[in-house]
């Protein structure tokens, strides 16, 4: 799963339909206060009150409210007051405002299911911009936390059962996609895909497909999957599938080839794919006779074996197969493949740097090393030729050049094409180390000549 990718949806999520807390806070108005609850106001306070709740600018109203608790912080209508000024500040756009308003809010009433929202959606959205891990999981799952105890939240009294049921309508999916997204970010697939599916099953199928924050949280889903211990190839292609099918351009590009990476490591190869894709867009969740429809891959024993009886010479095959054989493979079939490459100088281009000194690069060659940014080569790089005793400025200065696009060439996460000699490997985890490595640098476009020109003779 490619960073640049998850950012990208990200941004898809928040330009498309996201669910804003500013929306969210008008999806029920606060409830009132009980009936019989409160005397008549005296003529100050009700004046203040209802001067503060009938003014139209948000942060003007904002100021009027937190006036009117200031000048009466006992008065009987201070929750729903409460509820009224956080959701202004939601209108107003001040996130941090809204949350010292939520926190207010579940100091009055700890279960109050417009507070709980607040805080799991602020919350979540602000531990998400952290570039420090621990942080941004620690603020995730202080979300999720609100999130879980917003899912029994109860009615408000005073508040109709019809807009308990818009507000659940707009709550719950937020409640359910951030607890998913906390457990996703530190790998609790099993967390994750629980909540992911409940999230999808508590909207109208048709927002599962429109583009916002369902459609991204069905793709968390696939990679939740993919990340599962074991990996659940064949629900991952499913869902990444559904995501191709109904996401806008550039993410449905972005994302396929993860539809069909999973596919491919079910199933063994893309035939068949287009069923899964017809499925994936006619269904929500994969249909009851989905798996059966679809050819598990052979054991790796079974591939391993159609390999070698397949394969006339066996240095021909693709690196992936190459390593399937070194790690799953009898010692003889190993051998038997090693020993066509062994000591054999190649060109190896497109490799993933996972790591990079001035001496060795860990590189990720094969589809699935590059998928997972897992280096399955060690690339052991040769001492570059020495400067001539007398080196010239100008020699001097090619050699810093070289040098330094090499370094430039070689910065993780960059791919590369680099030449080297087979010397070893080892099995589990796969790693083949090479010697004599040289990082192959793109040749610079030569200059297009100019036509010559040709003059007429002078007349005479």
């Amino acid at each position: 799963m490619k960073k640049v990718v998850l950012a990208s949806l990200l941004a898809f999520a928040a330009i498309a339909t996201a669910v804003p807390a500013r929306a969210f806070a008008q999806a029920a108005p606060a409830a009132p206060a009980a009936p019989g609850a409160c005397p008549p106001m005296a003529d100050a306070e009700y004046q203040a009150y209802t001067n503060a709740i009938n003014t139209a600018d948000p942060k003007a109203k904002a100021a009027a409210i937190e006036a009117y608790l200031t000048a009466f912080p006992q008065s009987c209508v201070k929750l729903p007051t409460m509820i009224a000024l956080m959701q202004t500040y939601s209108q107003a756009g001040d996130a941090t405002k809204t949350l010292d308003a939520a926190d207010r809010v579940l100091q009055l009433d700890p279960t109050n299911m417009q507070a709980l929202f607040a805080e799991a959606f602020l919350r979540k959205t602000a531990a998400d911009a952290l570039t420090d891990p621990a942080a941004k999981q620690a603020g995730l799952d202080t979300a999720a936390g609100y999130a879980q105890k917003g899912l029994t939240a109860p009615k408000p009294a005073g508040m109709s059962d019809a807009d308990f049921k818009t507000l659940q309508a707009a709550a719950i999916p937020v409640f359910y996609s951030t607890i998913a997204y906390a457990a996703f970010n530190k790998k609790d697939g099993a967390t994750a895909i629980d909540n992911y599916k409940k999230e999808l099953a508590s909207v109208p199928v048709d927002q599962t497909k429109t583009p916002g924050p369902i459609l991204q949280d069905t793709y968390y889903l696939a990679a939740s999957y993919l990340q599962a211990t074991p990996p659940d190839y064949l629900s991952c292609a499913f869902y990444a599938s559904r995501f191709v099918a109904y996401a806008p351009e550039p993410f449905k590009s972005q994302i396929a080839p993860t539809a069909k990476y999973c596919y491919k490591k079910y199933h063994g190869a893309d035939d068949g794919y287009d069923a899964v894709m017809a499925a994936a867009t006619a269904n929500l969740n994969p249909p009851a006779d989905f798996a059966a429809s679809v050819k598990p891959a052979p054991t790796p024993a079974e591939q391993i074996h159609g390999i070698i009886s397949s394969t006339p010479d066996l240095a021909t095959l693709a690196i992936s197969d190459k390593e399937m054989v070194f790690q799953y493979g009898s010692a003889e079939d190993a051998a038997k493949v090693w020993d066509t490459i062994k000591g054999k100088s190649v060109e190896i281009p497109n490799a993933l740097i996972i790591a990079a000194t001035p001496t060795q690069l860990q590189v990720a060659v094969s589809d699935d090393a590059v998928q997972s940014k897992t280096a399955d080569f060690t690339v052991n790089l040769k001492a570059p030729d020495p400067l001539p005793e007398k080196a010239t400025a100008a020699q001097k200065a090619a050699y810093e050049k070289n040098q330094a696009a090499i370094a430039d060439a070689t910065q993780v996460g960059k791919t590369v094409t680099f030449d080297g000699t087979y010397d070893s490997f080892t099995p589990k985890p796969i790693m083949i180390t090479m010697s004599d490595g040289e990082v192959v640098l793109p040749k610079a476009a030569k200059p297009t000549p100019h036509a010559p020109v040709h003059h007429a003779p002078a007349k005479k």
